[in-house]
């Protein structure tokens, strides 16, 4: 039997009566765009980040997009944020009209690399170049919590406030993820007293992505930005809705990027059970990790002490020069085994950004992760039988090769 990257059908099922009422409720009340179950959805995801405002848009890159705006990004200022990402990320940043900056990543957790953003700052600031000043094009930072990881948040916000830079928070891969900060120095008679606050509650925006195979999916497309700044969150809300407060009364240029009521409704049910669905997927990734960690070449996914893993993705990397990535792959899809390779081809060497004059070697850690990444099955469904067959499969190609 085939078993799929993720599995929506199954889910659906766990959830069905539930889902299948929500959406009945809807479809009785007629009220499609925004309404009372976008209201509510936004109020409940509030509430689960431990922030102020949620305002709920059409899809995660407008949410990205429309939070940048908010926070004053425009044509040609400059956004420092990964080359290691999905290009919605600085397809946001080049809507506004801005530039993106590339910092690499960490090899390990593949986030954005906190003493590398340091040096790009620093040498900035030493070439005497206004990154303080509001004259200054570099204007925001943007951290990647890529997989379901967060990035090391802590001395990112250092950073953002030394250079005064808005934080816009991609959180698209990483609902529910934490990160742990701590509030108190450490002693040999003390233990840290830790801070556990979810990403997107972090920056000055985190932006969500509700694509159906994220750990909270919608079944069609959906977004969100989440704040603490009412400032932020009414622009937001104006700009999703053509550019007004009140209906054909325009403040602002604005966009069509409002999050419709049956998917507010269905994501409201899921929500419910989105710890639960969470736990199950740290469960999964434990016990992938036994399965493979005595593979020869194969590396399981790094977990960082400073934060709670949500498993958006289960990605492996071949640290076998020896092994093929690609040949795993052919390897598995030739065993019904369905895997994914996120990201193939680092953003800073994408035709796209030509322009920006990159070229192979400026980001090594970057380049080096995309030959060896290799994403496997991974949703609360799937059974350890399933995960065995994977990893003997896996151990298979190794033995073969």
């Amino acid at each position: 039997m085939n078993i799929p990257l993720v599995d929506l059908k199954a889910q659906y099922s766990s959830v069905k009566g539930e889902v299948d009422s929500a959406i009945h409720r809807v479809i009785e009340r007629g009220e499609f765009i925004l309404g009372p179950e976008v209201n509510a959805f936004e109020s409940e995801m509030a509430a689960y980040l431990g922030v102020k405002h949620a305002v709920g848009v059409a899809s995660g890159t407008e949410a990205l997009q429309l939070a940048l705006l908010a926070c004053g990004i425009g044509p040609g200022d400059e956004v420092v944020t990964t080359p290691f990402t999905f290009i919605a990320t600085t397809e946001a940043i080049t809507q506004c009209g801005a530039i993106p900056v590339f910092v690499d990543i960490d090899p390990k957790t593949y986030n954005i690399d906190p003493q590398k953003l340091a040096i790009l700052l620093e040498t900035k600031s030493a070439r005497k170049l206004p990154i303080t000043s509001h004259q200054s094009p570099l204007k925001a930072i943007v951290p990647v919590h890529l997989y379901g990881q967060s990035a090391e948040m802590g001395p990112i916000l250092d950073l953002a406030q030394k250079y005064h830079l808005k934080i816009i928070e991609d959180c698209a891969q990483s609902l529910g993820a934490v990160y742990y900060t701590t509030q108190s120095p450490v002693t040999n008679h003390q233990s840290p007293v830790a801070s556990h606050r979810k990403v997107g509650s972090l920056g000055d925006t985190g932006c969500l992505s509700f694509f159906p195979s994220k750990v909270l999916g919608a079944y069609g497309d959906g977004g969100m930005v989440v704040t603490n700044n009412s400032e932020l969150a009414e622009k937001v809300t104006m700009l999703r809705n053509h550019g007004c407060k009140q209906k054909y009364y325009h403040l602002v240029p604005g966009f069509n990027s409002r999050l419709d009521g049956l998917q507010a409704a269905i994501l409201r049910v899921k929500l419910r059970h989105l710890d639960e669905w969470l736990k199950l997927r740290r469960e999964k990734a434990n016990l992938y990790s036994q399965l493979l960690e005595s593979i020869d070449g194969i590396e399981p996914p790094y977990v960082v002490s400073y934060g709670y893993h949500v498993f958006n993705y289960y990605t492996i990397r071949l640290n076998n020069s020896k092994l093929s990535r690609d040949g795993l792959k052919q390897f598995l899809n030739s065993q019904g085994i369905a895997t994914a390779i996120y990201y193939p081809l680092s953003l800073h060497l994408q035709e796209v950004y030509k322009s920006l004059g990159h070229k192979r070697g400026d980001f090594p850690n970057s380049e080096q992760a995309q030959e060896e990444v290799l994403s496997l099955p991974i949703y609360p469904e799937l059974e350890e039988e399933q995960m065995e067959r994977i990893a003997k499969t896996i151990k298979e190609f190794v033995n073969s090769d």
